[in-house]
């Protein structure tokens, strides 16, 4: 994978959320976890595919690479994709480097950024103006980052990432479409469910 100095974000095409989630969610066959950043994020993984290896996050902007760093370091043989928002992201962009730094080879994130903090009104934000998030990964230290040209740019991406030798950011230009349908609210449940897909609990 190359790094953002071959291509800027300015240069991708503008894609959608929940298209590029279901793609994501058609590849995986191994019982690989997926962790959702809240609001669309969310949404959208819910939407394209129900599974017991999905997270949701509820209410905490910017904690989905965080989560999914621990999952990765605590299940090391699972392959772990973790999607979160440009706003959130700029909320916690201290994680990039923590990641870089423990450097999980099984850690693949996917920053979707519509240059908005949509669900709170689409207020810009500096990823729309100023900050290229895939430089800011870089400079943190992770080199196998990039800007997904298209759709089948982003799938060999996702392909490419299952078999690196360390941990994986790939950023893509989205749409301001909503998501599609509603995470069920039910924090408990998704805890419970989410630890049942990965093996450390029994279903309730």
């Amino acid at each position: 994978m190359n790094t953002a100095t071959s291509l800027s974000a300015r240069n991708t095409k503008v894609m959608n959320r929940f298209d590029l989630t279901s793609r994501l969610i058609r590849k995986l066959e191994h019982e690989e976890a997926v962790i959702g950043g809240i609001g669309n994020t969310n949404f959208d993984l819910w939407a394209a595919g129900h599974r017991p290896q999905n997270f949701y996050m509820l209410g905490s902007m910017g904690l989905a690479f965080p989560i999914a760093l621990g999952v990765a370091l605590a299940q090391p043989k699972r392959r772990i994709f973790a999607l979160e928002g440009d706003g959130s992201l700029l909320m916690q962009l201290g994680s990039l480097s923590t990641i870089a730094t423990l450097a999980p080879k099984n850690l693949t994130m996917v920053v979707m950024d519509n240059g908005v903090y949509q669900i709170t009104g689409a207020q810009p934000t500096p990823a729309a103006a100023v900050a290229d998030i895939v430089a800011i990964a870089v400079a943190c230290g992770l080199v196998n980052s990039a800007w997904a040209a298209d759709e089948e740019d982003f799938e060999r991406l996702i392909d490419q990432s299952m078999s690196a030798t360390g941990p994986t950011l790939i950023g893509v230009r989205i749409d301001d479409k909503p998501g599609v349908g509603t995470t069920r609210r039910d924090p408990v449940q998704i805890r419970e469910r989410f630890m049942h897909g990965m093996g450390v609990r029994e279903p309730l």
